[in-house]
């Protein structure tokens, strides 16, 4: 099958009509490429993969079969929003698996940051090869891959994170129904499609999760401090109307501890860093420069509502020096 690339004139999609007429058009080619065969999506949450999701379901319903594995490194309420929106509200065919216990006990002890993120990727490949195994007649596998993935793996910048990684035995077809879009057009084509505000804009967010947000060896109750203390500072951010207008901001919970004080007795507790950037294609990035009130807000909150935290940092660092992720 020849290699389908976006055209040289190809208008930016950023009107509803535009929107329309690329979805469509995916219908029509989806349909034309697929048939009656079914077709198996790992399904993230992530703006690509539930756009991409969002186009099958409405070109070929339940012939898609969405497989969401819930690997314990999500953000707070996530794995709830995709079983929310593709299930009960698009009647998808969504298999949820826990895999929490299988992922954390795997991570246990280690703390580098290359190795903790091939362990996820590879973990992640066998859970799903292990459900893809249990179904009958699938023929084709669904990726969200976009138009800067291919752009980036052809210039050797990064491994295609998409493509492939698939145990030999399954030899899927491609579908890649977002594959010439840019990020900011899938955006517009997953509104048009219906889904909520707060999966098609929301901030990027790494394929290992808040893995690469607790710094060195991953514990449980690290990580929920980390999970805790990014939903605080999502909520404190949408209050102050700062939720579409800075690109990214997370919190981060170093592996080391610092001396505190909790009605009236000693503690010894993590720190909270907190990590607000501006970009516009990752390759730089500088810092957004909050109200001394949203940072007193902030700091009250995360040492008063999160477990085992007594400190907040801020890192006012831009790329370069530093990059985006901590890890």
């Amino acid at each position: 099958m020849e290699e389908i690339r976006r055209p040289d004139n190809m208008a930016r999609i950023n009107t509803p009509e535009l929107a329309d007429a690329f979805i469509e058009e995916q219908i029509r080619l989806i349909k034309e490429q697929v048939g009656d065969k079914k077709v198996l999506l790992a399904l993230s949450g992530g703006v690509d993969s539930s756009v991409c999701a969002a186009l099958l379901i409405k070109a070929i319903g339940k012939q898609l079969v969405c497989v969401h594995v819930n690997h314990g490194l999500l953000r707070k309420g996530e794995p709830e929003q995709v079983i929310e929106v593709f299930k009960n509200r698009m009647d998808a065919n969504l298999i949820y698996i826990d895999a929490v216990d299988r992922f954390l006990d795997k991570l246990a002890g280690v703390s580098d940051p290359e190795q903790k993120r091939k362990i996820i990727g590879g973990e992640f490949i066998e859970v799903f090869a292990e459900e893809a195994r249990k179904l009958d007649d699938i023929e084709f596998l669904a990726q969200g891959t976009i138009w800067p993935d291919i752009l980036e793996s052809e210039q050797g910048i990064k491994a295609h994170h998409n493509a492939g990684g698939l145990p030999d035995d399954m030899n899927f077809k491609l579908v890649e129904p977002v594959k010439i879009l840019f990020k900011d057009e899938v955006r517009t084509v997953g509104a048009r499609l219906g889904l909520p505000d707060n999966m098609v804009y929301r901030q990027p967010f790494p394929g290992p999760g808040l893995g690469v947000r607790c710094p060195g060896a991953i514990t449980r109750d690290r990580l929920e401090a980390v999970r805790e203390s990014d939903a605080i500072l999502r909520e404190e951010f949408a209050a102050n109307g700062l939720a579409g207008k800075v690109w990214q901001y997370f919190t981060v919970v170093p592996d080391f501890k610092s001396t505190g004080v909790r009605n009236g007795e000693r503690v010894y507790e993590w720190a909270v860093v907190i990590r607000a950037i501006n970009s516009t294609d990752a390759m730089a990035a500088s810092p957004e420069h909050l109200s001394y009130e949203l940072i007193e807000k902030l700091v009250n909150r995360i040492t008063s509502e999160v477990k085992g935290v007594n400190r907040v940092l801020f890192d006012f660092t831009p790329k370069p020096p530093a990059t985006i992720e901590w890890e």
